[in-house]
Order: structure tokens, then sequence, then C-alpha cells
């Protein structure tokens, strides 16, 4: 088994070229067989985690530097030595895991933060790799991996690039951005935005104080924000789109939507009407580009309601309600606006 365990006598001799102003320089790399490693484990406080699927060998670099409690992030060699000897770093294979661990010695011991260390890791494992990580204050990067991917970070971004499987990820006040992303995906952040592209699966978004934007996303799809906006163009499937301060403005939508907020406007640009349509607002107004080329139940009221004018429409028009069916009826369309108005291809 290959394994690496930090003491100080390692420490001293293991000592790699390492740059406080250039974090490109590993503190230590380490090389695994690719056949051995089948899921990984990291554990750190401080530090970013980036891990990338690759066809080549597995390998992990660890990166040192200065936590910047105290303002600045210069250490000399001999300093982070001396620092180290405070912690327990662990980088070893267990059974298939590989495993990447740091923690203090003393967690029950008065703790001077000004002398942490943020211990970062950047790995390489294979493309099938389940992963859990967990870090207290750096980013978390992913890229090209298959299964089942767990990460959570208590201060930090996630960015995530061609993820296929079950993907689970939490920040507790970062930004969260993904690309190209497949199958079981459900991220949160507490105070962050939301930036997804090119995605497709079911799909749980959720932030509890950023904004949400989605770009040429397809399958279930459900998006929720408590305090800001939702926007996003080239929406297939299935969109529930929610938010409770923030506006939604969605263009090219050929998908079933249900999209409210309970302090903003709705503007919505539908090239074609999926199973359901189900708009609402309590403050703003309802501003709707669609097509009425198939059959429909309409439901819409408001303050004012203007839909132009309706061909093969069987129901009622009035100036704050538009109630029947269209073209034989088929499809429910619902649209409410507590105190605006609702404006439908006018």
């Amino acid at each position: 088994m290959k394994a690496i365990v930090f003491t100080l006598s390692f420490v001293l001799v293991a000592f790699a070229a390492f740059s406080q102003k250039d974090n490109e320089t590993p503190y230590f790399t380490k090389t695994f067989s690719a056949s051995a490693v089948k899921a990984l484990q990291v554990r750190t406080s401080g530090g970013s985690i980036r891990v990338a699927g690759s066809t080549n060998e597995p390998k992990v670099e660890m990166y040192v530097r200065a936590n910047n409690w105290n303002g600045s992030s210069e250490l000399s060699k001999e300093e982070i030595d001396e620092r180290l000897k405070e912690y327990e770093v662990r980088v070893a294979m267990e059974g298939e895991t590989l495993v990447c661990r740091v923690k203090r010695k003393n967690e029950d011991e008065k703790w001077d933060w000004k002398r942490s260390l943020s211990i970062s890791f950047k790995i390489i494992v294979p493309e099938k790799t389940a992963t859990d990580l967990v870090t207290s204050g750096g980013s978390i990067r992913l890229a090209n991996l298959s299964g089942t991917q767990s990460f959570s970070t208590s201060g930090g971004s996630l960015h995530l690039d061609e993820l296929s499987g079950n993907v689970k990820g939490r920040t507790s006040g970062g930004s969260i951005h993904l690309a190209k992303c497949r199958e079981q995906i459900d991220l949160s952040t507490s105070g962050g935005s939301i930036h997804a592209d090119e995605c497709k699966g079911d799909i749980k978004l959720v932030t509890s104080g950023g904004s949400i934007e989605l770009n040429q996303v397809d399958g279930v799809l459900r998006a929720s924000t408590s305090g800001g906006s939702i926007r996003g163009g080239g929406i297939k499937g299935e969109l529930t789109a929610s938010t409770s301060g923030g506006s939604i403005r969605l263009n090219d939508v050929a998908a079933s939507l249900r999209a409210s907020t309970s302090a903003g406007s709705i503007h919505a640009d539908i090239v074609s009407v999926g199973q359901f349509l189900d708009l609402s607002t309590s403050a703003g107004g309802i501003h709707v580009q669609m097509p009425f080329n198939k059959g429909m139940e309409l439901d819409l009221r408001a303050n004012r309601v203007n839909v132009g004018t309706l061909k093969n429409f069987n129901g009622i028009v009035e100036k704050d309600r538009v109630k029947g069916s269209l073209n034989g009826g088929g499809t429910l369309v619902s649209m409410r606006a507590s105190a605006g108005s609702i404006s439908v291809n006018d």
C-alpha cells in the first residue's frame, strides 16, 4: 500500500520547493496506480480542493501557505516546517479509496488562528471515481468525473465541469458555477449566485440570497432563491423557478414551466408550450410572448389582463380575467398577478 504519513522528521526531509506567491508549486507530490483508485476522500481546513478525471496516472499535489489571518502570507521554509508540527497530514490508499486528510493534532487545545495554515490539494484520478470532499473554507473544483460526487465547503465557491452521475454539493457562502453536467444534480449555497450552462438531467439548484442564471439546460429543473433574480435562455424539459424577492426573465423556452415570485415581475418568451404553464407574482406584472397554436385552457387573473385577439376561443374575456378553452382546450395555462397586470402577445 502506498501511503504518506507526515511526521516532523518526514516533513523536514520531504520539503519541496514552495512559493507563498505562486501556489502552483506543490509542497508535495505523490503518484498512485490507476487500477487501485476507485474512490477519493479529502478532508482539509482552510484550503481548496481541485479534482480532475484523467487517463493519466493518479496524482496528489499538496500546497501549503499561511492562512493570512494576520494579514501576511509570507512564510519561510522553517516557519512552515514548524507550523506543520501541529498538523496530521495523511495521503494514503485505504482499500480502493485514495485518502487525503488534514487535521490539527490537538483539536481540543486552545488554538492560535494566526498560526493556521491553508493546505490545499490538486488531484488527478480516473474518470470513473466517486468523491467525498470537505473543506472548511476553500473553493472546490471538479472536472471530467462520473459516478457519485459529494462535496461541501463552509465558505468557498464550487466550480463544476463535465460531471455525470449523482452529484451533490453544498457551500455556505460561495457561488456555484456548473457546465456540461449530467444526470442527478443537487447543489445549494447559503449566500452566493448560481450559474448553469449546458446541463441536462434531474437538476436542483438552491440559493438563499443570490441570483440564478440558466443557459441551454434540459431535463427536470428546479431553481429557487430567497432573494435574487432568475434568468435564463434555451430551456427545455420542465422548469420550476421560484424567488421570494427578485424578478424572473426567461427566453427561448420550450418546456413545461412553473414560475413564481413574491416581489418581482415575470418576463417569458415561450417558443413551445409544454404540458403546463403556471406563472404567478404577488407584486409585479407578467409579460409573455407565446404561440397560441395548440389546444389550451386559459385562466388568467390580474388587475388588468391584455391578450390581444384570441381566435377559436370559447370563454370569458374581461378587464381583469380571461378564462376559457382555446382551440378546443388542452394544456392548462394559468397566470396570476395579485398587484400587477398580465400582458400576453401584446
